[in-house]
């Protein structure tokens, strides 16, 4: 067994007492398993929803979060394919991305040669999202008109580019002006500015008499209605988090007032209506239907170097800023993707 060190997740709350680095021991290999020596892991919103106590998928306590990271293969399952020793990878992982030496499934990893770390952090878990939701879930079409919630984030200026490679007509929702400039560089067509006042007036505004396709909403909550009034028929709402629900301070009443918000479908109405309701956890995805966050993975990487899309890095960071990182992520104050560098490499 090897021995290597991870930051923890030793209690919920504020990320400046939630974090230690520990040593850790891996398990043996399996099969065609891979062992990665991490140079950076990445961010991700949903690693503020466990250290909040919000994310139900996240491990019991003390644990190591995180779902990807970029290093080098070190060594291979028994069964393994012995060519990819050496190789420079991103690579998922069911949790566990915080750490110096990751095991992952084979199939979990794409060759990336010399691509800069943070864009292909961007690649691995928002990229991925925001490509299955566009093209497998959602399947936007020309034409369509698309509101994207926290565009300026990491699935968020992921989404943008993918709706406008598939010519969507892309309305991008924001907190800044900072950010408006950012996803109107990307390529949205119009911004919002919830700042500013309710954005669903200010949608409306912009649609004058037609209404959404798709809402891409990570937030949940109080929009999930305002979104449903924006949809017309043949409108597919994507959720994928519940982002509302990490400003609760009241445990389980916070939650039952985050559900009330929501309020409750009728499914037939979704029928006579002809509107959808699409959920999406890509944990859920890799567990059961791996190939395809292989697929997708392996895609995005292509168009990467095929130029087509451009991952914005909006933070590099030192081990020893990992808890300011989080917190600025929590708070909403930055952009694109966050990642963690360790100070020296792995023995």
């Amino acid at each position: 067994m090897k021995q290597t060190e991870a930051f923890h997740l030793v209690k919920k709350g504020i990320a400046e007492s939630a974090f230690e680095l520990r040593s850790i021991r891996l398990p043996k290999l399996q099969h065609d398993q891979v062992l990665i020596e991490v140079e950076a892991f990445g961010l991700n919103y949903a690693d503020v929803m466990a250290r909040l106590g919000h994310y139900r998928e996240a491990p019991p306590m003390p644990c190591v979060i995180g779902y990807e990271v970029v290093g080098t293969i070190s060594e291979v399952g028994e069964t393994g394919n012995k060519e990819l020793i050496g190789k420079r990878v991103v690579g998922f992982c069911r949790f566990g991305g915080y750490s110096k030496h990751v095991i992952t499934e084979n199939h979990a990893i794409s060759v990336i040669d010399e691509m800069d770390a943070g864009i292909a952090l961007s690649l691995a878990t928002q990229f991925v999202t925001a490509y299955y939701m566009v093209n497998r879930s959602a399947n936007v079409q020309v034409g369509e008109r698309v509101l994207i919630h926290a565009a300026a984030g990491g699935v968020g200026t992921a989404l943008i580019q993918l709706c406008k490679l598939k010519g969507a007509h892309v309305i991008a929702k924001v907190s800044s002006k900072e950010k408006e400039k950012l996803v109107l560089d990307l390529g949205a067509d119009e911004v919002v500015n919830y700042k500013k006042g309710d954005y669903e007036k200010q949608v409306l505004t912009l649609l004058g008499s037609e209404r959404l396709d798709v809402s891409f909403n990570p937030v949940a909550g109080a929009t999930f209605k305002k979104d449903w009034a924006l949809l017309g028929t043949g409108g597919r709402m994507v959720l994928f988090g519940g982002s509302e629900l990490s400003n609760g301070k009241w445990g389980i009443l916070s939650t039952l007032n985050f559900v009330r918000k929501m309020g409750f479908v009728v499914p037939i109405g979704l029928m006579m209506r002809s509107k959808s309701i699409i959920g999406i956890n890509m944990l859920k995805i890799a567990d059961f239907k791996p190939t395809v966050l292989t697929q997708c993975l392996n895609e995005v990487v292509q168009m990467v170097k095929r130029g087509q899309i451009h991952p914005v890095v909006g933070g590099v960071y030192k081990q020893d800023e990992l808890k300011m990182a989080h917190r600025l992520l929590e708070e909403g104050k930055t952009v694109g993707k966050l990642i963690i560098e360790w100070d020296d490499k792995p023995n």
